[in-house]
């Protein structure tokens, strides 16, 4: 990045880009990723459009970066000494109601990616891409303790594993996912494919 970017950058807050993020985020659960402009973005924000795709370059960009921004923490700062605890840690980072919230934004972005190659670009580049490489580190610990075998064939399945406890919930309980279903749904599911022991109820 060149020194007059970067320049150009830090004119906006972090305080300030929070709440460009937040408000992002709330403008996308009210009128969903395909209606959601810039110009609505800049209204909702009192920010101009220019400053905006200046900044963020344009609405994929902005959007994915909100999403990555609201995470309630990198899964790298989570290290409880088992694969178990960590994932279950890893659940209880949100509650309930942020949970539903996350899922039905998740639901709606999916829906988007489907037709929008630019969005789909960005959130495997700035979303995909780091949550796979932070879970290969989770998984790593787990295998240099001995938890799981290093030819495991699940190993390379994990986070799949993982958004799968998040969508299936909706589609076919149409239920939003909870903490308590993630818990046991790691316990039944993802640990048992990884050849984790869990406790007997």
């Amino acid at each position: 990045m060149t020194e007059a970017a970067t320049a150009r950058r830090s004119r906006i807050t972090p305080e300030r880009e929070a709440e460009l993020y937040e408000a992002v985020l709330d403008l996308l659960r009210e009128v969903g990723y395909d209606a959601l402009t810039m110009d609505a973005v800049a209204a909702r924000t009192r920010s101009s459009k220019a400053t905006l795709y200046r900044q963020w370059g344009g609405k994929a960009q902005l959007v994915v970066k909100a999403i990555r921004h609201t995470k309630p923490g990198e899964i790298g700062e989570i290290d409880t000494g088992s694969l178990r605890g960590d994932l279950h840690a890893l659940v209880a980072q949100d509650d309930d109601c942020t949970i539903e919230r996350n899922s039905a934004l998740m639901r709606g972005v999916a829906m988007a990616m489907h037709n929008d190659p630019e969005l789909r670009h960005e959130f495997r580049e700035q979303f995909v891409g780091p949550e796979m490489a932070e879970f290969r580190r989770m998984i790593q610990r787990a295998v240099d303790r001995g938890e799981v075998r290093p030819d495991c064939p699940a190993l390379d399945f994990l986070l799949h594993m993982m958004v799968g406890g998040f969508v299936t919930r909706a589609l076919l309980d149409d239920q939003p996912p909870t903490k308590a279903f993630l818990t046991s749904y790691v316990d039944a599911v993802v640990l048992p494919a990884l050849g984790v022991p869990t406790p007997t109820p």
